[in-house]
């Protein structure tokens, strides 16, 4: 492809040197510069891509993009352009090489601190029973038409280069609807710029992700480009700009944050039913005001260790619903989902069907065990969701509820003691140990954990115990468990590998679940 053709999908730019010349490949990477390639320079946290542009250069780059403005970069021989964010330019001219696929699909947006995958999942089976062909992007992997690809190790939302790769695949299998979750990183770091959304979902924004963007209104404000995106994404015939917003994650305005940001059509869901009558007046009214809005309620909510089963009460009638997703903060999750579907108009069969269809995923409130003991996998790594796992648990158990759960390192600090806390607030036995130290000490990162638990009230080699080697830990778990106990093992769940400095090791815990019960 030539450079102009690739130049005209950027917002804006300015260039030295042009020249119409071939371009072979787009990277961001010097090391993977073959001749003819279109480096992208990308200023990182540690050092800045535009140092590599003479290694890009000597492998046969024939053309730059930068931020920086330095004129010893801008070289006679070569062009040389100049952009204001060269993470967003590498997003648009990935498309723009892949013939902007997600022109071609219809894309669901799913973001939020819990629940993303859960939801994005329940979306696509939605759509699926409505015999569309999906392709999604999750943190789990991608999936394009029937083929599933392992999008990497503690890979949230892929890079821009992928991200428009496998959007690509996805049309090339036919596919007519996308399901991406966009993570917050992910959003601010303009790795899904240029992928035109129809739909964007929300589910919590919660406490999560501090260690990147500081502060929490900079991580909400990051969830929020999804929903700003849907002004400025492409018009596709007869599809309308949505978005399905929570009503009952309002503690902090963020509800009220989202609804404020314009879009065609809003569509608001709610666990809580009451809050149709809420000051006199209905939830609704409340939000209708220049867009067309539409709000669903679920009421008669029952759970149980087989499922849940309750009704969404929609503008257009009352629907039935059962899950055999166990949890009732998945009521949440259905609902976003649910709204999704009804943003499509997909018939109320489709979208009962979509929903009992999805049993499980791997790594989400997973029961390996339900006698004499329960034993259930979860990726809780955050407050939120750890407070959901545990008074999910806590309804399962016929005895005492035991937790395994750590916190990662080169992550979120202030978290450590309120999981630390929620814990002991609501675990009978709490066993600390490894998540992803990283390069950080292990004692220190459960020291801050501890500090919760003692808040808590909890004491050490009685209500808690750390230790610190995970499959010992998981161990000590089963041996210490008994007939109508509940064990939950959080924080890693799909993945397969865990971090000690800087190198992954193969984990599971599915395996370290299994191993300690054959010993049992």
């Amino acid at each position: 492809m030539n450079l102009p053709s690739l130049l005209r999908a950027l917002p804006a730019y300015e260039i030295h040197n042009e020249r119409n010349v071939e371009i072979t490949r787009i990277t961001p990477d010097s090391r993977q510069v073959i001749p003819g390639a279109l480096f992208v320079a990308i200023p990182g946290v540690n050092v800045d891509g535009a140092h590599f542009i003479p290694d890009a250069l000597s492998r046969g780059a024939i053309a730059i993009v930068t931020e920086s403005n330095d004129p010893t970069i801008q070289l006679s021989n070569y062009p040389t352009i100049l952009v204001p964010n060269a993470r967003s330019a590498l997003a648009h001219l990935s498309a723009a090489w892949h013939d902007f696929p997600s022109r071609k699909l219809r894309v669901v947006g799913v973001t939020g601190t819990d629940g993303k995958t859960t939801t994005a999942r329940l979306i696509a089976s939605i759509l699926e029973s409505a015999g569309h062909k999906v392709g999604a992007i999750s943190t789990i992997g991608a999936t394009t038409g029937d083929q599933e690809i392992d999008t990497g190790l503690h890979t949230t939302t892929p890079d821009a280069p992928d991200v428009q790769r496998y959007l690509a695949q996805m049309v090339d299998a036919d596919a007519e609807y996308a399901v991406i979750e966009a993570t917050s990183e992910g959003l601010a770091q303009r790795r899904l710029d240029a992928v035109e959304f129809d739909i964007a979902v929300v589910t919590n924004i919660t406490h999560e992700h501090l260690y990147y963007h500081k502060t929490w209104e900079n991580y909400r404000d990051a969830k929020a480009m999804l929903f700003r995106a849907l002004a400025t994404s492409y018009r596709k015939p007869r599809t309308a700009k949505v978005a399905v917003l929570n009503a009952d994650d309002n503690a902090r305005g963020v509800f009220d944050y989202l609804r404020a940001i314009e879009v065609e059509e809003q569509i608001v869901y709610s666990t809580d039913d009451r809050r149709r009558t809420t000051d006199g007046s209905n939830l609704e009214s409340s939000v209708i005001g220049h867009r067309s809005s539409v709000c669903i309620f679920a009421r008669a909510i029952h759970h149980s260790p087989h499922g849940l089963r309750f009704t969404i009460v929609t503008p257009h009638g009352e629907l039935e619903i059962e899950s055999p997703l166990i949890g009732r903060y998945n009521v949440s999750n259905i609902l976003a989902a649910i709204g999704a579907g009804l943003a499509r108009r997909v018939p109320f069969d489709a979208l009962r069907e979509g929903i009992a269809r999805v049993r499980g995923i791997v790594g989400r409130m997973e029961v390996l065990q339900s006698d004499p003991f329960t034993v259930i996998v979860d990726f809780a790594h955050t407050p939120n969701a750890l407070r959901n796992a545990l008074a999910t648990a806590r309804e399962l158990a016929h005895n005492r509820v035991i937790v395994v759960f750590g916190c990662a390192g080169l992550r979120d600090v202030q978290k450590r003691a309120l999981m630390g806390e929620i814990a002991g607030k609501l675990a009978d036995k709490i066993i600390v140990t490894a998540e992803d130290p990283r390069t950080e000490s292990l004692d220190a990162i459960n020291a801050q954990i501890i500090e919760g638990l003692e808040r808590a009230g909890r004491r050490a080699r009685d209500d808690y115990f750390v230790v610190d080697d995970r499959a010992r830990a998981i161990a000590f778990a089963i041996e210490m468990a008994r007939a109508g106990d509940v064990v939950i093992v959080c924080g890693k769940g799909h993945e397969r590998s865990m971090c000690f400095g800087a190198t992954e090791i193969p984990w599971s815990d599915q395996d370290a679940v299994s191993q300690a019960k054959s010993k049992k």
